[in-house]
């Protein structure tokens, strides 16, 4: 009865060049489209094979992990799915997009959020995904296969719950936290 947060392998995508912010609402986009370019490290192998029910989000490079991985999700649901960069109407300066996407992520947790959801309705989604998950581990070992802000946040709120890391979540591509329920159920106390 334990639930991993595993994050996707590395995407088929091209980061090279420089561009404006407007630019980056495209690039973002393609990135939501790619496949999975990597296969898993053994030890990915080893941990996803733990796992009794399998969940993911929509996006193809989760379903393309899930395949690498030789699995099918028994529930795919955009609840897990990745928090989206805000955009800015800005045609300078050009920038490489992993710096746009290091200055809008750290806009986006002071408070931007332009037409994308919200640090605090992110927050919300990952209790609700939590709580999904907890709810599944009753029927054996769940493993997510997730995205690195979702996981990492869905980590959180485990934790609030009383979820014990055996390893904590990671940015890294195909990198595992496992989690397992709390010794005194919550409420007890």
């Amino acid at each position: 009865m334990t639930i991993i947060l595993m994050r996707h392998g590395k995407p088929d995508h091209t980061v090279g060049g420089r561009l404006p912010a407007l630019a980056m609402t495209e690039w973002c986009e393609a990135y939501d489209m790619s496949n999975v370019q990597d296969g898993p490290p053994d030890k990915s192998i080893r941990v996803a094979a733990m796992a009794d029910y399998v969940v993911t989000s929509p996006l193809p490079r989760e379903r393309s992990s899930l395949q690498k991985l030789g699995l099918e999700p028994a529930c795919i649901d955009a609840v897990f799915s990745e928090v989206s960069l805000p955009t800015m109407r800005l045609a300078y300066p050009h920038l490489p997009p992993s710096l746009w996407l290091s200055l809008l992520r750290l806009m986006w947790l002071c408070g931007y959020a332009g037409s994308v959801e919200s640090f605090q309705q992110a927050e919300l989604r990952a209790s609700q995904a939590a709580n999904r998950l907890i709810s599944l581990s009753e029927h054996g070992n769940v493993l997510l296969l997730g995205h690195g802000i979702m996981n990492k946040m869905i980590a959180r709120h485990l934790r609030k719950e009383g979820w014990l890391a055996e390893k904590h979540a990671s940015s890294r591509h195909w990198s595992a936290a496992i989690y397992h329920p709390p010794v005194i159920p919550p409420g007890m106390l």
